[in-house]
């Protein structure tokens, strides 16, 4: 084998892990075997875990032959951190990594580590936010459009840094929705990079006069107008039935075609042929992120564009359908922005009865900004997106101490800068001497506390800064240990920084 080294991935590792424990078990499901353990009670004892009922499957009675179990701890492959134990336990095959060892690796190269991948450089992607289609007014923005908004942002963000060229469509030009956009930290198209001419439009309308599935309204003898904007009736079922496609809607059937969801239709084919490039390899695939009361719309909106233009991106089309969010006993509907604007008194009530009169002063209208921003983002990903948000607007639901509140997360990252400017400043002043270069620092000083932190991270990264005081007091004989905690801290708040970015939260210096 390969000696192992360089970048720690999850999927090298459980690919490497799955050669593994597959190398003598003949045949069986191909299905990854593994997975990574991410719970703060199970990530005391283990890593990574091959469930018992996947190992029966494999083996005889489930145990696992003496060899393998060696040839997975001696696994050296590019990726994989070095291993410490693999277990035959109740609940499957464990393994856990070399902690002390891994940290080390990582901590000396934190660039390499918080290095964005560009796994998927050159591919290109239209992410059609569909609540923004036909909205003319902020007013008519609800909390749940809100979330489908800030879900596309974030992965807009997460594939760009990934190499992939990202078009965001629809183009919004209405300046009242442009405005709230940016009070989220959204930058978000007014128009398209290049003209949208109504001739678009009209070349729609004429294959739509020479399809199969489709009638043009009124037009039929005897037949009155179904209403002044439908220009067509068009047969989904008909077509489902023989193209053969699979998991849309079995109450799709007939669909009047408007002139607005021609201009839908002619906006997204336009953006799809000029981000396509030549060849079967230049294909731009196309992520429709639905809010989950316009999903069986966006259905009828994916089938008519397959059958009005075969091309090769409208078979790429994925539908994202994120939940309803709902707000907890409130007797009327609330709107985007009184949502927003509630959540801002709030941010600013919290910073006064925090910091006092120093909230009031003016350098804090951009820190109030961003609070907010980060609380509203929070609140609308931070649950799983097909599942239901249910909001809390009552006062007290604003506050830095939850580790899933945004205020919380923005709290610790001021926390941290001033850890590093008041070390600098000890620095400056003789109290300290510089840190010496990452490979010059003994990590083997953190061996106990490091994996206390590991878990203590995934609960709540304050727990290990309380506890553990990182600046020691001026003398010799503690700089090393303290050299070594700052370098542990610098690659948390390089983790926090580089995860506000996929949200366009900057980092704050102070709160």
């Amino acid at each position: 084998m390969e000696t192992g080294g360089g970048r720690f991935g999850v999927s090298e590792t459980l690919a490497a892990l799955n050669a593994a424990l597959r190398k003598e078990a003949g045949p069986g499901p191909r299905a990854s075997l593994w997975f990574k353990e991410s719970s703060a009670r199970n990530l005391r004892s283990r890593d990574f875990l091959a469930p018992q009922a996947a190992l029966r499957a494999l083996f005889a009675g489930g145990e696992v032959p003496k060899d393998i179990i060696e040839g997975v701890i001696s696994l050296k492959c590019p990726g994989v951190p070095p291993l410490q134990s693999c277990q035959q336990t109740p609940v499957g095959l464990t393994v856990q990594l070399q902690r002390p060892a891994a940290f080390h690796q990582v901590l000396n190269s934190i660039a390499e580590f918080t290095k964005p991948s560009q796994s998927a450089a050159g591919q290109s992607i239209i992410l059609n936010c569909t609540p923004l289609q036909s909205r003319r007014s902020l007013d008519l923005l609800s909390l749940s459009n809100v979330r489908a908004i800030l879900v596309t942002d974030h992965l807009a963000e997460v594939l760009r840094i990934q190499g992939v060229n990202v078009h965001l469509v629809p183009a919004v030009p209405d300046e009242g929705i442009q405005k709230f956009l940016r009070q989220l930290r959204v930058d978000w198209p007014s128009a398209l990079d290049t003209a949208f001419a109504p001739e678009h439009v009209l070349v729609l309308k004429q294959v739509l006069s020479q399809c199969p599935y489709a009638t043009a309204s009124g037009l039929e003898p005897g037949q009155g107008r179904l209403a002044d904007d439908v220009i067509f009736e068009v047969h989904l079922k008909s077509f489902l039935t023989q193209q053969r496609l699979a998991g849309y809607d079995p109450n799709l059937d007939v669909v009047l075609v408007t002139e607005e969801k021609l201009r839908v239709l002619a906006e997204l084919r336009h953006v799809a042929l000029r981000c396509s490039g030549p060849g079967p390899g230049g294909c731009c695939r196309v992520l429709h992120v639905v809010s989950c009361e316009g999903e069986f719309q966006q259905q009828q909106v994916d089938l008519l564009w397959r059958m009005l233009d075969l091309g090769a991106y409208t078979a790429w089309q994925k539908h994202l359908i994120c939940g309803p969010v709902k707000v907890a006993n409130s007797p009327s509907p609330v709107g985007a922005p009184q949502y927003f604007q509630l959540r801002r008194c709030q941010m600013a009530a919290a910073s006064v009865l925090k910091y006092g009169d120093l909230a009031q002063d003016d350098s804090w209208t951009e820190i109030i900004d961003v609070l907010t921003s980060a609380a509203v983002r929070f609140e609308m990903l931070s649950t799983a997106h097909r599942s239901k948000i249910i909001l809390d607007l009552e006062d007290s639901s604003i506050s830095t101490k939850g580790t899933r509140s945004g205020a919380f997360v923005m709290y610790n990252c001021a926390r941290l800068a001033t850890l590093f400017k008041t070390f600098q400043q000890a620095v400056e002043q003789g109290a300290y001497p510089a840190v010496p270069p990452a490979s010059q620092l003994d990590f083997s000083l953190l061996r106990d506390e490091v994996c206390k932190f590991l878990i203590q991270l995934s609960m709540d990264f304050s727990a290990y800064y309380n506890r553990v005081h990182v600046l020691a007091e001026p003398l010799p004989h503690l700089f090393s240990l303290m050299f070594a905690r700052l370098q542990l801290l610098r690659g948390v708040s390089g983790v926090i920084h580089g995860a506000l970015a996929t949200l366009h939260l900057p980092p704050l210096s102070q709160i």
